[in-house]
């Protein structure tokens, strides 16, 4: 392979452009290496890495196509690569490859500078970039704004856990999210989501709403926050918080379930996960009275959560069966996996508190939802920016894949 070309053409894209380059390649027996297109705002940037069989005329096919370039409209640019540098450019696929996520309201140059610098630093080299959210509108600036990029980098890393707090430190001080991921087959082929209730799938504490409407909402708040001290553990707290809601009139369930507001982005992130066929659960610390009410709404496959003993239309104080901790949490999800015959590297899991990092670390792609401080620092991956339904771009799909521009 003694003539390697790099061609790069530019210009105003319209259909027909690759078919005529192409074309004119094949016409000369030009073999093509490698192949590379993106459009961005109708301007269409074209590159392709080509050998020249020895037999073949170079001059002719290069004169051949630099008057139908200009013919077209279109700028080209030839640059020869040594066969020192495509052996050097070969050997690279072999690297490790990784998924770099920029989620942001509205993305500035300050954001993608300073990510990029972090990756340059650890020696990564980025391959491609693709917007996933929808084309801006300058009419519609404001809190509902959305915006992710990707990007695609290659390369070895010495240490992946400082990549991570980079990013995450990055992340906290200009207010966006940014996931690292490998890029690796299970990441292309999720199969279960499973998601904590309280403050992730929906708005509210609900243990916290009951105690309000008991008149208890003072001592629950109190004993929650012993237990954040690590004063009391979550079961021991969670006994003596169900037990303040004795007496409660069953009736009153009803009314706090029909006022529960789902977090921003949950209802299109489980149609989304529904339509292309992965499964979804709800493993939560709360109630499963609530957990079965947003089965029924959004079509959740698995709910396992606490069962509060009701007797003559009255709460007991009591639950029945074992408490769903931390642990059980992490349990519960292995089983499911296990029912579903997939790995756990192809689980998705979800949530926001302490209890919810055992099932957060098991899961192949464990992601810290609006998260205490101590949660997202040691959860895989942390959304604060946008809903629920941002980690849709987690997973690579397009705001065009699920309705956006």
């Amino acid at each position: 392979m003694q003539n390697i070309l790099l061609i790069n053409i530019s210009g105003e894209d319209r259909p027909g452009i690759t078919s005529m380059v192409t074309g004119i390649l094949a016409a000369h027996g030009i073999n093509v290496l490698d192949i590379g297109q993106a459009v961005i705002h109708s301007h269409l940037s074209l590159g392709l890495l080509v050998e020249i069989p020895e037999e073949r005329e170079t001059p002719a096919a290069l004169k051949d196509l630099l008057f139908r370039i200009h013919e077209a409209g279109l700028q080209v640019r030839y640059t020869p690569i040594s066969a020192e540098s495509y052996r050097e450019w070969v050997a690279g696929q072999g690297k490790p490859r990784h998924i770099v996520t920029l989620l942001s309201r509205r993305l500035r140059g300050e954001e993608i500078a300073r990510l990029t610098t972090i990756v340059a630093r650890h020696g990564l080299n980025i391959d491609k970039i693709t917007r996933l959210s929808g084309r801006v509108s300058l009419d519609a600036a404001g809190a509902a704004d959305r915006a992710c990029v990707e990007f695609s980098v290659r390369g070895d890393l010495a240490d992946a856990a400082a990549v991570r707090r980079d990013f995450l430190e990055l992340a906290s001080e200009l207010g966006v999210d940014i996931a690292y991921q490998e890029d690796n087959m299970f990441r292309r082929n999720r199969r279960l989501v499973a998601f904590d209730m309280d403050s992730t799938l929906i708005e509210a504490e609900v243990i916290d709403e009951l105690a309000k409407r008991a008149g208890v909402g003072a001592e629950v708040a109190a004993i929650t926050e012993r237990a954040m001290r690590g004063e009391i553990d979550f079961c021991e707290s969670f006994r003596r918080r169900v037990a303040l809601l004795e007496g409660l009139d069953e009736a009153v369930l009803e009314d706090v379930a029909a006022e529960l507001r789902l977090s921003e982005g949950a209802e299109k992130l489980v149609s989304t996960l529904r339509r292309i066929g992965l499964r979804t659960a709800i493993i939560s610390g709360g109630f499963g009275y609530f957990g079965r009410r947003l089965q029924q709404r959004l079509g959740i496959d698995y709910v396992f959560a606490n069962e509060l003993d009701i007797a003559d239309g009255r709460v007991t104080g009591r639950v029945v069966g074992p408490i769903v901790d931390g642990a059980r949490k992490a349990g519960l999800l292995r089983e499911i996996a296990a029912r579903e015959g997939i790995s756990l590297e192809q689980v998705i899991a979800v949530g926001d508190g302490a209890n919810d990092l055992p099932m957060l670390s098991i899961a192949g792609l464990g992601i810290a939802f609006r998260a205490k401080p101590i949660v997202k620092e040691s959860a895989q991956h942390a959304i604060s920016t946008l809903g629920l339904d941002g980690i849709l771009y987690l997973l690579g799909i397009s705001d065009r894949e699920t309705g956006g521009l």
